[in-house]
């Protein structure tokens, strides 16, 4: 049977929509691959499962219609890669390839006719962006602070505080350190406290050090 124009308009329409909603998510959270993107990638996926299936049946022609499929599932690898970023010790991005992928399997769904599973695996992956994020940083913020200390910018003073941190079985988990002309240096750490640490008491340890001219957390 040949698809009709109404609906292969239908399909990619859809597919605009649908991966639209999960590019809306990322273009929010400011990520490099965002609305547009999303949308170009599950139109894209859309289209190359029509023309799959469909464009070479009135040749006369048979074939595997998962070919073309495929190779959409394992191209869409170089897309991802180009949005995952390292940071130091940190790697961002892993999220939205992981999206990215998700939406060309949404695509090639709905190319495929299956407008059921593309719609529930669009809300389902909506909600996995928005929620589980709310949840996942509602947890990081009950249990991580970030710890701001101006200090002199002089040799030692940076293990100075590392050592109060230290005592106080503080695990840090990200650094940056910047200096300015006047001789400041300005650290900013995520820092996980420990349940029988003290917050007060640290701040107050930390001003007491030489060098040390404030503390506070964010």
């Amino acid at each position: 049977m040949q698809i009709t124009n109404l609906e292969l308009a239908l399909r990619l329409i859809l597919s605009l929509v649908l991966a639209g909603l999960i590019g809306l998510e990322r273009e929010s959270h400011g990520r490099p691959a965002g609305f547009r993107t999303h949308i170009l990638v599950g139109m894209g996926s859309t289209l190359l499962m029509i023309v799959s299936i469909y464009a070479f049946r009135p040749l006369g022609m048979s074939g595997d219609p998962g070919r073309i499929a495929a190779q959409v599932v394992s191209g869409i690898g170089f897309l991802g890669a180009g949005t995952i970023m390292r940071e130091g010790a940190n790697i961002r991005g892993l999220t939205t390839a992981a999206s990215l992928w998700t939406v060309a399997g949404i695509g090639l769904t709905v190319g495929a006719g299956l407008y059921f599973a593309a719609v529930i695996t669009t809300i389902l992956v909506v909600a996995t962006l928005v929620l589980l994020n709310k949840l996942e940083w509602s947890y990081l913020m009950s249990k991580h602070e970030i710890l701001t200390v101006l200090v002199q910018d002089t040799p030692g003073q940076l293990a100075k505080v590392f050592g109060v941190l230290a005592k106080h079985d503080v695990n840090v988990h990200n650094v940056q350190l910047t200096t300015d002309d006047e001789g400041e240096a300005r650290i900013e750490m995520e820092i996980e406290l420990a349940a029988r640490s003290r917050r007060v008491q640290i701040i107050d340890e930390l001003v007491a050090l030489q060098g040390v001219h404030r503390a506070s957390y964010k």
